[in-house]
């Protein structure tokens, strides 16, 4: 009885600080916001989120320039004057936009470097987002938070410049003009990037350097924030992904440091129609400003002058606090953890209080139950995505109720791994049982030590085992009490990843999960293996998985505000004259039926020219469409002339309706030269070749229905192959289609050109003389092609 009330006090004790740990990650807002005017108030932010996240605000549309006009005006309210910068770029991705960034700077009282803040106020296309939470919440965090400061009137030495990027969704555009064009990137001596890749949870820092960390580090603890979030090996997994912010431009393009601020829970409704105000959690939106006041008043005064260190740090936060040390500790403390562990082991065995045989039979419950939880999971979850084939709609790999599965496989985890103890250990032998567990963490610290120090932060909790264990060596005895204080560190360290993983990285990583479970389970053995029934708290928490499982299978379903993705898109060739439906879907609807019809034929001919996307580029089903009366854009060769062996070639594309996008597309085996699209060259650009993978030349956006101008030369013995895909983002509205609203459950798919009406036709010359057209204003009307060849012929003669 008594045992059996020890292992329920040490469930109820490690459920406490797991408890404590979440509840102070980050600030909980309550209805009743009583910030004063000298405050950061979630209230006020909240209402400028409001106000920018009223409608979709993309690039190109009506309400982007509406929202940049309120941008101006708030900041023109708070006294400070505001600037335009407008011009054309054109990344590495290969897209080409007309960015329109909003500047503002406060004066300081010297002239050292300036901090920069930062954040993007162009919403997602495509999917018609609202941009509450990407990035409408770290706008308004900057409009809050100067506010507060302002209203202080605290002398400041350094400079503060507000930028609100454009054109951040596209391709870091804005960005990218900024740090090559405008002076003031020169004088930048730090960035604070708020920003959003979810709709709540705690906001995570994370560091952008060329140089070692450990400035930005030691700076950002003497800032003193009261809820950090952040280890150093979620940078180093983040530097691996496709994931970068507007602060990566300033980092790799302008060698400018500083700091991104992302919450990224409630990832479903990244990029969606489903990021609205409603969604927006008010506590995510707390932890951003309880971020930027104290990094404000300490980086407005702080030397930024400093020259950059080479030295990188470990980092990692607990409850209130960042804690750091240098990389350079990370072998040496996995060498002392392996002497300390060699020691104790000979010392317990000269002890006889432990003997090589069971030692060796301790790794038989442990290998066992990783190696039967991460096939359990593995197989698991794939079996699930069968059984509901809908979570495949979601293409970000995060369910609605991912957290749900997330606790299923951790309880079910942890059910193995009682069961596994269960079977093969016993509380008598538990600590010749531990020397696996401690052995495999060891060599596990030793090989992140070598491949990915920044989770050189893992070595503290097997240093809290390794004292478990010596005090068993030494004293002869388990002490209960100082075995649960020695666990903490795993609790605070760990049990975050097992979280943050499959939020972060996608429920596919839950395998990743389930065996840090069953690891950190077993690094907390002197506690589990003390558990006198073992197999009843196996089946305990096999009933929980269960439990979960079935309140996932529960909201497994569809509903508004957690709405199924679906896309369409009609295709016309110019060229054939012929048209089609075509989706990106792979669970089509009765929507889609409606359109694509009960059997489409898989969209094998139509992939020639995949249209860029994050997650899938390809279509996936197509069917027949009726022919309407697309208006199609004029091609002008501006220049096509031959000097020695090259061809030098100036084209120019004038749409003849509202469009929103331009795809260009050229045979894989023509190699352009000194190219250049509104006068823009490739931000990357090396030598005269111009770089692209595949048949992709660029995406161009439009902004105000302006041409596409393209200049470039190609070897004259090359065949033109060029080919247009010219898109207006207005199916649903657009007076030709007669198009079925969507039913309340449903949402356009994020991340993929859809909703959208596409011309596509192969660029060729014309017959026309038309060297006098390059000044030819843009045609912005819906009129016929016969009309326009006539204004290019007058405007000839």
């Amino acid at each position: 009885m008594k045992k059996s009330f020890t292992s329920l006090i040490s469930i109820l004790f490690i459920l406490l600080i797991l408890g404590i740990t979440y509840f102070t990650m980050m600030p909980k807002w309550t209805t009743n916001d009583i910030s004063t005017l000298s405050e950061f108030s979630t209230d006020k932010a909240f209402t400028q989120v409001e106000a920018i996240a009223k409608e979709p605000h993309y690039v190109g549309s009506q309400n982007h320039e509406e929202v940049a006009r309120y941008l101006q005006a708030r900041l023109n309210e708070l006294g400070i004057e505001t600037s335009i910068q407008e011009g054309y770029t054109l990344t590495d991705w290969g897209n080409l936009v007309k960015s329109k960034n909003i500047l503002a700077r406060i004066k300081g009282t010297s002239n050292s470097k300036a901090l920069l803040l930062l954040s993007h106020y162009d919403s997602a296309p495509h999917s018609f987002s609202k941009g509450a939470s990407d990035a409408g919440s770290g706008v308004a965090t900057i409009l809050e938070g100067i506010r507060a400061f302002q209203h202080n009137k605290k002398p400041h030495k350094n400079d503060i410049i507000i930028l609100f990027t454009d054109a951040e969704e596209l391709g870091l555009n804005g960005a990218a003009l900024f740090v090559t064009k405008h002076q003031w990137a020169k004088e930048v001596g730090i960035v604070l990037n708020f920003e959003a890749r979810g709709s709540s949870g705690p906001s995570y820092m994370l560091m952008e350097t060329n140089n070692g960390n450990s400035d930005l580090v030691k700076e950002f603890t003497a800032a003193g924030t009261t809820f950090p979030v952040t280890n150093s090996l979620m940078y180093s997994i983040y530097k691996m992904l496709p994931n970068d912010t507007d602060l990566t431009v300033f980092r790799e393009k302008g060698n400018i440091e500083g700091y991104n601020f992302a919450f990224i829970d409630g990832h479903y409704n990244y990029h969606t129609a489903q990021d609205n105000i409603q969604n927006l959690d008010k506590s995510s939106l707390a932890h951003q400003g309880a971020y930027l006041m104290p990094l404000l008043n300490y980086f407005s005064n702080a030397n930024l002058d400093t020259t950059p260190t080479t030295q990188d740090n470990i980092y990692f936060s607990i409850p209130y606090t960042l804690i750091n040390y240098p990389f350079s500790w990370v072998t040496p403390m996995v060498i002392i953890s392996l002497l300390l562990f060699v020691f104790f082991v000979f010392l317990g065995v000269a002890k006889k209080l432990l003997c090589f045989p069971e030692i060796i039979k301790g790794f038989l419950p442990l290998l066992g139950a990783i190696i039967t939880t991460f096939f359990t999971v593995f197989i698991g979850w794939q079996l699930l995505l069968l059984f509901y084939p809908q979570y495949n709609d979601l293409l970000n790999g995060f369910t609605y109720n991912g957290h749900e599965y997330i606790a299923a496989f951790v309880a079910l985890s942890i059910g193995i791994s009682f069961a596994f103890y269960q079977r093969f250990s016993i509380e008598k032998l538990t600590m010749n049982h531990y020397v696996a567990p401690l052995f495999l963490w060891i060599i596990i610290n030793a090989t992140l030590a070598i491949y990915l120090k920044g989770a050189g932060f893992l070595i503290i909790p097997v240093f809290c085992g390794l004292l478990s264990f010596a005090h068993f060596i030494i004293t002869q005895k388990s002490g209960y009490l100082l075995n649960l204080l020695l666990a903490i560190p795993a609790l605070l360290l760990i049990a975050p990843l097992i979280q943050m993983l499959p939020i972060g990285l996608g429920l596919k990583i839950l395998y990743g999960s389930a065996v840090l479970t069953v690891l950190t389970f077993a690094l907390l053995l002197p506690i589990f293996g003390a558990f006198s029934k073992k197999g009843i708290w196996s089946l305990l928490f096999l009933l929980v998985s269960f439990v979960f499982f079935a309140k996932a299978h529960y909201y497994s379903g569809y509903e508004p505000g957690k709405a199924k993705s679906n896309s369409l898109v009609y295709l016309y060739n110019a060229d054939t004259k012929k048209a089609h439906w075509a989706t990106y879907d792979k669970n089509l609807d009765f929507w889609t039926k409606n359109y694509l019809g009960k059997n489409p034929k898989e969209a094998t001919t139509i992939n020639k020219n995949l249209l860029y996307s994050k997650y899938n580029s390809g279509f996936s089903y197509v069917a027949h469409a009726p022919l309407k009366n697309i208006s199609k854009p004029y091609i002008t060769f501006l220049k096509d002339s031959a000097v020695g062996d090259n061809r030098y070639l100036k084209i120019k594309i004038v749409p003849t309706r509202k469009v929103n996008r331009y795809d260009i597309f050229a045979d894989e085996k023509m190699k352009f030269y000194n190219f250049k699209a509104n006068g823009a060259i490739q931000l990357e650009q090396k030598g005269t070749v111009f770089n692209r993978k595949g048949r992709r030349l660029l995406s161009y956006y439009v902004v105000d229905n302006e041409p596409l101008i393209m200049e470039f030369s190609i070897p004259k013995t090359t065949v033109l192959d060029m080919e247009l895909m010219e898109s207006s983002f207005d199916l649903m509205q657009n007076p030709l289609f007669q198009m079925a609203k969507r039913a309340s459950w449903m949402m356009p798919t994020p991340f993929v050109l859809t909703d959208a009406v596409v011309l596509s036709e192969k660029i060729k010359p014309n017959k026309i003389n038309v060297q006098n057209t390059e000044n030819a204003a843009p045609i912005t009307k819906n009129i016929l092609q016969t009309a326009v060849l006539k204004v290019i012929d007058s405007s000839v003669q």
